[in-house]
């Protein structure tokens, strides 16, 4: 896609930047500078602190043209990470395809009740969870950055990566090889736990999830970034929002070792839901962790014995 950017016979990074930053603001762009300012780093080919020791610089006409159609596409709605092909997570960068979500900060949180939740499992020697053998199962991995985040942080853990999504599974094949993990993750197409089913032998340590929790009756009122963009099977769960989780928990109870902990993202009101159906005698230890904003954000229980 070409579009023209301001008509100057030269121009520099703070210029193209300034004009860029009112065409997003205009257009009612969300975060309209970190937009423009990573996308300008797309076009040149340089990271943030290059581009701030080099605003007074001239950007080349061919960079300019790129950046200006970056920009453009922006302004129509194009998700930034659809742009630039890539989000940071837990770190890492990822890269990040319409066939995937875009991993978002706040499912950080998922990770670190994840390592709490192994930390003070019973039998794991204090300050020896790296070298414990954990076998753990993700629930729709999209980009795979729960799975891959996970095995840098346990390098001696074995982990199962599903996704209905072949597509998707592509994109999380690549992130663990660009991040040297892949021997480490098996990914495998299905829904929730259906291939492991069938193999009672196959308990798992640690369940975690991120499932689709959004409600169809609330698709309208999504930012067009994320209803035009995203994946809808990555994101919606019945019109309600609530669909997956009952099945989810359940597959976890039969696939948990006795003590073997479940760590799955909340939805927008969806902890009481999600108490309720673990309020059983199957499950002990039921937390609720708020994110940042004070948002509950994570649910997590452990397998009884």
């Amino acid at each position: 896609m070409k579009t023209a950017g301001p008509q100057l016979a030269k121009m520099d990074n703070r210029a193209a930047l300034r004009d860029a930053i009112a065409q997003l603001q205009l257009a009612q762009v969300p975060s309209a500078r970190l937009a423009a300012e990573l996308l300008l780093m797309q076009a040149i080919g340089r990271d943030r602190a290059w581009l701030h020791a080099h605003l007074e610089e001239e950007i080349a006409a061919d960079a300019r043209e790129k950046f200006f159609g970056l920009v453009a596409q922006r302004a129509e709605g194009v998700p930034t990470q659809h742009l630039t092909g890539h989000q940071e997570f837990w770190g890492l960068e990822f890269e990040v395809t319409p066939e995937v979500l875009i991993p978002r900060p706040e499912t950080e949180h998922v990770v670190e009740v994840a390592l709490e939740r192994l930390r003070t499992r019973p039998g794991t020697p204090a300050g020896a969870l790296n070298d414990a053998v954990q076998h753990i199962a993700d629930i729709g991995t999209g980009t795979g950055c729960l799975a891959i985040s996970l095995a840098k942080e346990l390098p001696n853990a074995r982990i199962f990566a599903t996704d209905i999504s072949a597509a998707a599974l592509v994109v999380a094949r690549r992130n663990a090889a660009l991040h040297s993990v892949a021997a480490q993750i098996e990914f495998v197409e299905c829904n929730l736990l259906d291939a492991f089913e069938r193999d009672a032998r196959q308990l798992f340590d640690l369940i975690i999830s991120n499932p689709p929790y959004v409600a169809l009756a609330d698709a309208a009122t999504l930012p067009r970034e994320v209803r035009d963009h995203e994946p809808h099977a990555a994101l919606f769960s019945g019109e309600s929002g609530l669909d997956l989780y009952a099945p989810l928990i359940a597959a976890a109870e039969r696939l948990l070792a006795p003590g073997g902990a479940l760590v799955i993202e909340l939805g927008y009101n969806a902890a009481v839901h999600v108490r309720a159906l673990l309020e059983n005698e199957n499950w002990r230890d039921i937390a609720v962790t708020n994110d940042l904003a004070g948002i509950a954000r994570v649910a997590s229980a452990v397998r009884g014995d």
